[in-house]
């Protein structure tokens, strides 16, 4: 794999993607929602490090700073490291632990959990944290609704026993919802979705369409939500019933460059005063 998340045989956008886009750009109030690791980010080793690439991170600021355009992150990290590694625009809205967290502006209130929900979780940890101790590569994260076991880490083998072991002492559990990811496990005492964030961000925006781009198999929720007009993309090869496909994250550069160019005209025709700011 290339520095920038690609293979080196590129998948660019298709026609179908790019016509897809400049109609999206046309409607009245976008909400472009964006997953971060594996699609703003490219896949590293260690989670602190990610950063998305800086022509994402330019295109995106962009488009956060047009009339009627509103930027989101929805990820399955914890809203402060994905503060942390995403630097988001400040107008961007966040969606964090896959839809257990949810920042729609200034005033909003953090995540509770409740004395059930805190001691539920504080049984989840120690049940995952012996499994870790006996899976060499394994690591825990911690996240204020759930706790995440990585395997990216272990072995093949030991990544499987690893969360074969875990669902078969977590999966019956009341109150305790499981995610797979790519290498990791999602523990949770809190039922929430990638899906759910989209409807919620499309509700707070009054967003008219959405354009959606995810690599995960959780990123699978939200493009099941998504509705007539919008447009949803996969990052990646795998099954996905997204419309259209991007190979990797140097693509979803090029996605979000190409939305930034096709709004940026759209907004200009509708009202040159107002897109001049």
């Amino acid at each position: 794999m290339t520095p920038d998340g690609s293979t080196g045989t590129f998948l660019a956008l298709s026609p179908e993607l790019r016509q897809a886009v400049r109609r999206v750009a046309g409607t009245d109030h976008l909400l472009v929602a964006m997953d971060f690791d594996g699609t703003m980010a490219p896949i590293v080793a260690h989670a602190d490090d990610a950063r998305p690439l800086p022509r994402a991170a330019a295109a995106f600021a962009g488009l956060a700073a047009l009339p009627r355009t509103t930027t989101a992150l929805i990820s399955g990290r914890a809203l402060a490291s994905l503060r942390a590694v995403a630097s988001p625009p400040v107008e961007s809205l966040l969606i964090g632990s896959h839809g257990a967290e949810a920042w729609p502006g200034p005033g909003s209130t953090g995540l509770t959990l409740d004395v059930q929900q805190k001691e539920l979780l504080a049984e989840v940890r120690a049940i995952l944290a012996e499994i870790v101790a006996n899976a060499p590569g394994t690591m825990l994260e911690d996240k204020p609704a759930g706790v995440v076991l990585h395997t990216r880490q272990a072995a093949d083998d030991v990544a499987a026993d690893a969360v074969a072991a875990a669902r078969s002492l977590l999966q019956d559990r009341k109150g305790v919802f499981l995610k797979d990811g790519k290498r990791v496990l999602e523990t949770s005492v809190v039922n929430a979705s990638k899906g759910e964030g989209v409807t919620f961000l499309r509700q707070v925006t009054g967003a008219t369409a959405v354009l959606f781009a995810g690599d995960d198999t959780t990123d699978e929720d939200a493009l099941a939500r998504l509705e007539p007009g919008d447009v949803g993309v996969k990052v990646g090869l795998d099954f996905t019933q997204a419309q259209y496909r991007v190979e990797a994250p140097v693509h979803v550069a090029e996605l979000l460059e190409a939305l930034l160019q096709e709004r940026s005209l759209a907004v200009a025709e509708e009202d040159p005063q107002e897109a001049q700011g």
